[in-house]
């Protein structure tokens, strides 16, 4: 059975485009119609999520709702949301929309987990650090998270908001490649890129460490969810 995917995206069109581009990539197919279906909804009227959880701002239920409805009416079977701190409002997400919503936290944690990881970094924004959307989810599978020190936090926000999101070619990683090398001293195996800016960070700013990509788990996740073959 195919199914049509729906993109909750806009947080940011970047990290928007960059799933969209790994689904494409991941499906075996021989020609344009061979490929999933896919509706993109790039809402950046969303309020900013880290804003809404750390200090009292607009909630962003409102708008990935609207989002989400508006993509099943289209004809959305199923969803995908790029954006690792919004899965803080998942619940209330999935119990207020008709079709399944995979769950790009879960997976995450699930290919962490096959791959034998005992301790994984966790790069993320302040919002999904501080409301633990990780933490539970990867003690249950027996997996340490090893979080940056308060410096280091600094540099992992810069790189995602006055890098990636400012749309900055060119950014001085310095400060955070001294964190991720402290990092791996503490013992992790690989790291958590728990923002979608930041395998566009990774790539767009060649920061050589080990590292698992939520945005592409989740994009496998969706080929195989919507009826697809994955390219080997």
């Amino acid at each position: 059975m195919k199914r049509v995917c729906g993109i909750i995206g806009g947080m940011g069109p970047m990290a928007t485009a960059d799933l969209f581009v790994k689904i494409i990539n991941h499906t075996k197919a021989a020609g344009d119609a061979e490929h999933m279906r896919v509706l993109i909804d790039s809402n950046v009227n969303v309020p900013d999520r880290t804003k809404a959880i750390l200090h009292g701002g607009a909630s962003p239920l409102t708008e990935l709702l609207h989002s989400a409805n508006g993509l099943v009416l289209m004809g959305a079977d199923f969803l995908i949301m790029p954006c690792n701190t919004a899965h803080h409002f998942y619940e209330e997400l999935q119990a207020g929309v008709a079709v399944p919503v995979l769950n790009m936290i879960s997976e995450t944690v699930r290919a962490v987990w096959k791959a034998g990881v005992k301790k994984a970094g966790l790069l993320a924004t302040d919002g999904t650090l501080q409301a633990g959307v990780y933490d539970e989810p990867f003690a249950r599978a027996g997996i340490e998270l090893i979080k940056p020190s308060q410096e280091g936090q600094r540099a992992v926000m810069d790189v995602i908001f006055r890098g990636v999101k400012a749309g900055s070619a060119t950014f001085d990683t310095l400060a955070l490649e001294r964190e991720l090398q402290t990092m791996r001293s503490r013992g992790a195996e690989t790291f958590v890129l728990a923002c979608t800016e930041l395998p566009i960070a990774f790539s767009r700013y060649n920061l050589n460490f080990p590292s698992v990509d939520p945005t592409d788990i989740l994009a496998h996740a969706a080929v195989l969810y919507g009826g697809y073959e994955l390219k080997e």
